[in-house]
C-alpha cells in the first residue's frame, strides 16, 4: 500500500494543528495523573519539565500492550525498538539503545542481559505493568551516566503503595492475538491485613504464542535474491510467505510481596518474583558465508530470573522531608539451545543495585534531592559461543537534582552525577577504572497559562561496558562475530534540548528538538570480514553527532455527551552521523508519522490511525536500505462498568491491510518483518 501525497499532507497537518489535551482520568489506575512524573526523587509537573516525557498507562497501555516492552512502546514519540522477532525487543530512544538507554523497574535496573545482545529479552512482562514513563534527554542522567538516550521506567504493584479500600482488590488481564495465535493472562491481588497497615500482594501471568504471521515475504528482496542464487533448500526457503519459522514463545511469571504503609508517609515493603521465558530466534536463510556451513537454525533461548526487591520511605524532620530507599537483587540465567535441544551456550548474570535518595524539605522557592547509588554485576558465559569472558562490574555514584522556582513562571533545574566504575575480567587479566562526571542545567518559562517553553543542556561521560571492552567471538543467535576493544576511552557527550508545550480546553501540543555531539562514541559496525562463517562486527570509537525532533498533539473536533472526538498526530525524526567522513550511524530509525482519530471519555470509545515510516536510505557501511511502509490500525474500547471503573474490553485490528513492513533498527530486519494483520482482544478487570 503506497501513501499518497494528500495522505502525507493530512498527517503533517494533523501534527501541526494545535491538539486536544487528552487529560482524562486514568481508567485503570487513578492514583497518579499522567501529568505527574514520578521518575525523579520527588514528583514533578510534566507541563513545566525541561525535557521530553511520555507516560503510558490505563486504557492506552492496555491497547498498546505487546509481548515485549520494546513493541509496547514502539509507537510513542521518539521511540523505536530493536525487534529481534516478537520475543526480544528493547526500546530505542532517539536512535540510541543498549548502554545508552536504562530500562528500570520502579527506579532500579531490570538485572537481565538485554544490553549485551539484541537477541536477549528484557526480563519484564508487560502484561501486568501499571504505568510506563519514558524520559528522554538530560533528566535521565540521575539514573546513570549511560542514560544519555533516556530512561524507561516501568511500574508495577508488586510492592503495594497504598491500602485498598475494599477487603480484596483484584486486577486481571487477558490478551488474545491472531497473528501469532497469542493467548495470555494474568491476575494481581492486594489484600489488606486488618488494620495493621500491612498489605499482601500476589500476582501471576502467562503468555503462549505460535510462529507469527508476517504481512508478505518473510525474507527481504536482497535475501531472496541470495537464496535463489544459492539454489536448493535456500531457494525454497527464500520464497517463504506468511508464518516466520521458529518465532514462538512460552512465558510465565509469579510474584509475592508484603508492604507496611503508615499514616505519615512511612512505608516499607518487599517482593519476590520468578520469571521464565522460552522463545525462538527467527531463522536466517541457510546460505554459507565464506568457508562456514551457514547460519544455525531453530535456535531457542530458555531464560529464567529470580528477583528480590525492597522499597522504603522514612519521614524526616528539619531540612529533610523523606529518605527513600530502593534495592534489588536478581539471579539470571539463559541457555541458548541448539535444534537438537542441547545447550550450546549459557549466560549467567548475578546483580544487585541499591539507591538511597534524601529529599529536601521545600524551602520557599527551592526544593531538591541528593543520593547515592551502587551497582554490582557478575557476568559469565559458558559454552561453544561464550564470546564474552567472565567479568565483573562495580559502580558507585553520587547525584543531586535541585529545582528553583524563581518566580514569574521561571524555573531552573540543576543536576549532577559522579560515577566511579570498575570493569574487570580476571580470565583475560584486564581491569579498567573510570571516573565519569555528568551535569545538566535546564530553564523552564511559563509563557502564559497555556504555553511553556523549556531549554536544557547536559554534559555526560560514560564508561565503556564489559561487552564493549571484552567481546571476542561468534554468536549464532545474532549471526555476528563480535569484537570489542579493551583500551576504549570514556564516551563523552554534550547536548541541548528545547521543548515547547501548549494546552487549552480543546487542544494540546508538545514540540521538542535536540542536538548531541559525542566524542569517543562507541558503536558496533560490520567491517566486511568473515570469521568462523559469520560476519565480523567490530566495536569502534569515533566522534558522532545526533540531532532530531518530535512533535505530538491532538485537537477536539466534537463533543457528544461524555465522548470527545479528537484528531491526534505524531511525527519524529533523528539523524546520526559518525564524524570524520565515516558516514551514518548504523540502524537509525527513519522519519515516521502517525495520524489518527480517537473517541474517548465515554463508556464506548475507539481509535483509527495511519502509521507511515519513510524509506531509510542513509546507510552505514554494509547496511541495506529499508523500504517505506504504511500501516492502518483500529481499535474499539468498551467500559461496561462505567468510566470510573478499570474494567475495559478492547478489540483492535493492527496492520489492517496486511502490508510487509520491516524496522530499520532491527538486526533481523532481513529475516523477521513486523507482524501482518493482527486482530487482538484485550480484557482488563478491576474490582
Amino acid at each position: 500500500m503506497r501513501i499518497t501525497g494528500s495522505l502525507l499532507a493530512m498527517l503533517l497537518a494533523t501534527v501541526a494543528t494545535p491538539a486536544l489535551a487528552v487529560d482524562q482520568p486514568d481508567a485503570l489506575h487513578t492514583e497518579t495523573s499522567a501529568e505527574i512524573i514520578v521518575t525523579a526523587p520527588f514528583e514533578r509537573e510534566r507541563f513545566s519539565l525541561a525535557t521530553a516525557v511520555t507516560v503510558l498507562q490505563g486504557t492506552d497501555l492496555a491497547r498498546e500492550s505487546r509481548s515485549t516492552l520494546g513493541e509496547t512502546l514502539a509507537r510513542q514519540p521518539g521511540v523505536s525498538s530493536t525487534f529481534f522477532g516478537p520475543n526480544a525487543s528493547r526500546p530505542i530512544l532517539r536512535g540510541l539503545d543498549a548502554e545508552r538507554v536504562r530500562v528500570l523497574t520502579d527506579g532500579i535496573g531490570s538485572f537481565d542481559v538485554s544490553n549485551t545482545s539484541v537477541d536477549h529479552a528484557v526480563a519484564i512482562n508487560p502484561l501486568l505493568v501499571s504505568r510506563v514513563e519514558v524520559i528522554r534527554g538530560p533528566a535521565a542522567l540521575l539514573y546513570g551516566s549511560g542514560a544519555i538516550g533516556g530512561v524507561v521506567n516501568v511500574q508495577d504493584t508488586r510492592i503495594p503503595r497504598e491500602i485498598p479500600d475494599e477487603p480484596l482488590h483484584v486486577e486481571a488481564a487477558a490478551n488474545f492475538g491472531s497473528a501469532a495465535e497469542e493467548r495470555g493472562g494474568g491476575v494481581a491481588i492486594d489484600l489488606p491485613l486488618g488494620k495493621t497497615g500491612l498489605v499482601a500482594h500476589a500476582d501471576a501471568s502467562f503468555l503462549r504464542t505460535s510462529d507469527y504471521r508476517s504481512g508478505g515475504f518473510v525474507y527481504s528482496p536482497a535475501q531472496r535474491a541470495l537464496g535463489t542464487a544459492a539454489g536448493g533448500e535456500a531457494a525454497d526457503q527464500a520464497a517463504l510467505r506468511g508464518n516466520v519459522p521458529n518465532s514462538d514463545a512460552r512465558t510465565w511469571d509469579v510474584a509475592g510481596g508484603l508492604a507496611w504503609i503508615g499514616a505519615d508517609g512511612a512505608n516499607f515493603g518487599f517482593s519476590v518474583s520468578h520469571l521464565e521465558n522460552n522463545y525462538g530466534i527467527p531463522n536466517a536463510l541457510p546460505i554459507g558465508l565464506g568457508e562456514g556451513e551457514g547460519p544455525e537454525q531453530d535456535i531457542r533461548l530458555d531464560m529464567r530470573q529470580t528477583r528480590v526487591d525492597v522499597r522504603a520511605a522514612v519521614p524526616l524532620g528539619g531540612l529533610f522531608e523523606t529518605l527513600r530507599l530502593r534495592g534489588g537483587w536478581a539471579d539470571y540465567r539463559h541457555d541458548e539451545l541448539e535444534d537438537t535441544g542441547e545447550i550450546g551456550t549459557s549466560f549467567f548474570n548475578k546483580a544487585w543495585e541499591a539507591r538511597a535518595e534524601l529529599v529536601q524539605r521545600e524551602q520557599g522557592a527551592w526544593k531538591g534531592a541528593s543520593g547515592v547509588q551502587y551497582l554490582s554485576r557478575n557476568f559469565e558465559s559458558v559454552g561453544a559461543e561464550a564470546y564474552i569472558p567472565r567479568n565483573e562490574t562495580r559502580q558507585i555514584a553520587l547525584f543531586t537534582l535541585q529545582e528553583f522556582d524563581v518566580g514569574g513562571g521561571l524555573k531552573i533545574d540543576v543536576g549532577g552525577r559522579y560515577e566511579h566504575s570498575d570493569v574487570r575480567s580476571d580470565v583475560i587479566g584486564i581491569s579498567r577504572n573510570f571516573d565519569a562526571f555528568s551535569g545538566s542545567f535546564g530553564v523552564s518559562l511559563r509563557l502564559s497559562d497555556g504555553w511553556n517553553f523549556a531549554v536544557s543542556t547536559a554534559h555526560s561521560q560514560r564508561a565503556p561496558s564489559a561487552e564493549e571492552l571484552f567481546a571476542n567471538g561468534g554468536h549464532a543467535a545474532t549471526q555476528a562475530f563480535e569484537v570489542g576493544n579493551p583500551v576504549f576511552l570514556k564516551e563523552r557527550s554534550t547536548g541541548i534540548e528545547a521543548v515547547l508545550r501548549g494546552r487549552g480546553d480543546l487542544w494540546n501540543i508538545e514540540l521538542s528538538s535536540f542536538f548531541t555531539r559525542f566524542s569517543n562514541f562507541i558503536y558496533l559496525n560490520p567491517n566486511g570480514d568473515i570469521e568462523d562463517g559469520l560476519p565480523v562486527f567490530q566495536y569502534q570509537q569515533s566522534g558522532a553527532r545526533f540531532w532530531g525532533f518530535e512533535a505530538e498533539g491532538a485537537y477536539t473536533l466534537a463533543e457528544l455527551g461524555d465522548t470527545s472526538i479528537a484528531a491526534t498526530g505524531l511525527i519524529d525524526f533523528v539523524r546520526a552521523d559518525i564524524l570524520g567522513g565515516v558516514g551514518p550511524v548504523p540502524r537509525i530509525p527513519p522519519l515516521r508519522m502517525i495520524g489518527g482519530l480517537e473517541a474517548s471519555g465515554g463508556s464506548i470509545g475507539g481509535r483509527i490511525e495511519i502509521e507511515h515510516a519513510i524509506r531509510q536510505k542513509r546507510l552505514a557501511s554494509f547496511e541495506a536500505d529499508t523500504p517505506a511502509f504504511t500501516m492502518v490500525n483500529a481499535s474499539l474500547t468498551w467500559k461496561p462498568l462505567g468510566t470510573d471503573n478499570g474494567t475495559a474490553v478492547i478489540l483492535s485490528a493492527n496492520n489492517v491491510f496486511d502490508v510487509e513492513a520491516r524496522r530499520h533498527a532491527s538486526f533481523l530486519k532481513n529475516v523477521s518483518p513486523l507482524m501482518g494483520r493482527d486482530f487482538r482482544l484485550a480484557v482488563r478487570f478491576s474490582f
